[in-house]
């Protein structure tokens, strides 16, 4: 019985960690989140092209990696159009993308409320700075419990893979 409670606690926590990200997406602490991408009539579709209001501007991001084995690192990441030194451009703006047509905020920081599992992933650390969608973007990333290993591996291979 305890057991059986256990698991369905972990399973809860997991999915509130996960529909608090999505919620967010519509506004969070910098403010409004341009609309989502591949949605007729707001934005770019798969091509990653410019959508309206966005003036043009590409997506530029600084991506460090520390503690997280092969992946640790400074990188340069540009989407729309593809560039940089990131050890894979193509698969980590086609993952933004990807975010954006689902209207999630991949930077928005995990709820102070949502409840997470108390579980450890590892030392890895990340920081993403730069512009994307046409809004400044300041984050950071660990790995300490449930949520925040969620919120990682949804960014993967924006974030490297940690095998955890």
């Amino acid at each position: 019985m305890l057991r059986r409670t256990a698991l369905a606690l972990a399973a809860t926590a997991a999915l509130l960690g996960a529909v608090p990200l999505a919620a967010q997406a519509q506004s969070g602490p910098a403010g409004p989140v341009p609309p989502p991408i591949g949605v007729p009539g707001l934005g770019a579709g798969p091509g990653l092209g410019a959508g309206p209001g966005l003036g043009g501007a590409q997506d530029r991001l600084t991506v460090t990696v520390r503690e997280a084995g092969a992946g640790d690192g400074t990188y340069e990441l540009r989407c729309r159009p593809s560039g940089g030194d990131h050890p894979d451009v193509r698969g980590a703006c086609g993952r933004l993308a990807e975010l954006a047509v689902e209207g999630q905020d991949p930077f928005a920081p995990v709820p102070r409320d949502a409840m997470c599992t108390m579980q450890y992933g590892g030392d890895a650390t990340a920081r993403i700075e730069g512009t994307w969608r046409g809004r400044s973007v300041d984050a950071s990333f660990t790995r300490t419990d449930g949520c925040r290993i969620s919120q990682w591996d949804r960014l993967v291979p924006v974030l490297p893979s940690t095998g955890s």
